[in-house]
């Protein structure tokens, strides 16, 4: 009997994969769909299973496209990644949006081409429907409503929305901004400036040595930044490497990299197409699972 379509697929991206942890020196997992509640020890029990191949290499690279999510679920996905692997990597063929922005920010190298984008780390946080709302554009209309009361010039229905707001709801978007902000920081110094030893762009400080404060400073100027919603507008806004270069992060550029950039688009194509005929809404891939 011969093999179906999915099968074929099954096995195309299992090889692609192979041979992108090939040109890379890496393991590779593949995170394509929302951060949720509940896949947590499922996504342990993969990262074990690849963890414990006898071909592990002491790094893996996260290929990673989502709209964004829970960030407690990225963190427990962080924290699994940290406990396996000395360095983790991210690869953003196409978009990483909000906890997926936070996501990228706890690597140690960012690998983006020229079509990748990240985007503002506006938390997303359920709400009494059980939707999951970003918490910023919430934030700052009750901020507008408020400043509005204070002048004088709130409208009667403006004034009913402002009473009837959900004040254990509004607290619970202020500490999810809260936490998305902190865990952004502390990924930033702990990871991603780990080797960032020395200025090499600062003209007055080259050559000399970056301190922690120093390091510090510069996660919370890119945290603010790319926390104001007044600046981006939407929670989807893109951001691409060019934004992300001048916050003064450096992104893996490797639009020109023609044989890595090849087969991550390949790879990308048909895992796209594969998650879409089979209305796959989480789809998780290594060498050893599908």
């Amino acid at each position: 009997m011969g093999k179906s379509l999915n099968e074929y697929a099954q096995t195309s991206l299992k090889e692609y994969i192979e041979k992108i942890e090939n040109n890379l020196n890496a393991d590779v997992l593949v995170y394509y769909g929302p951060f949720v509640e509940g896949l947590q020890n499922s996504f342990a029990r993969i990262v074990e299973e690849l963890a414990s191949d006898p071909n592990k290499k002491s790094s893996i690279f996260i290929v990673l496209t989502t709209t964004g999510g829970s960030a407690e679920v990225v963190e427990r996905y962080v924290n699994i990644l940290r406990h396996h692997y000395d360095e983790v990597n991210f690869i953003v063929p196409d978009y990483a949006y909000s906890a997926g922005t936070i996501f990228c920010m706890s690597g140690d190298n960012i690998y983006m081409d020229y079509l990748s984008i990240l985007g503002p780390i506006d938390p997303q946080v359920i709400n009494k429907d059980g939707k999951f709302v970003a918490a910023l554009g919430y934030l700052d209309k009750i901020n507008d409503l408020l400043e509005k009361a204070r002048d004088g010039s709130i409208s009667d229905s403006e004034f009913l929305i402002l009473r009837d707001f959900d004040l254990a709801e509004l607290r619970g978007y202020e500490q999810a901004k809260d936490l998305t902000i902190a865990l952004l920081k502390k990924w930033l110094v702990k990871y991603k400036f780990k080797n960032w030893t020395v200025h090499r762009t600062n003209s007055s400080l080259i050559g000399t040595v970056v301190t922690e404060n120093q390091k510090e400073k510069r996660a919370t100027e890119i945290a603010d930044d790319l926390s104001n919603n007044n600046k981006w507008k939407s929670h989807a806004r893109p951001i691409n490497i060019h934004d992300l270069k001048e916050l003064k992060l450096e992104i893996e550029d490797y639009s020109n990299k023609t044989e890595l950039r090849d087969l991550i688009r390949d790879y990308y194509e048909l895992m796209d197409d594969y998650v879409r005929i089979n209305q796959t809404k989480i789809f998780i891939n290594t060498r050893n699972f599908i």
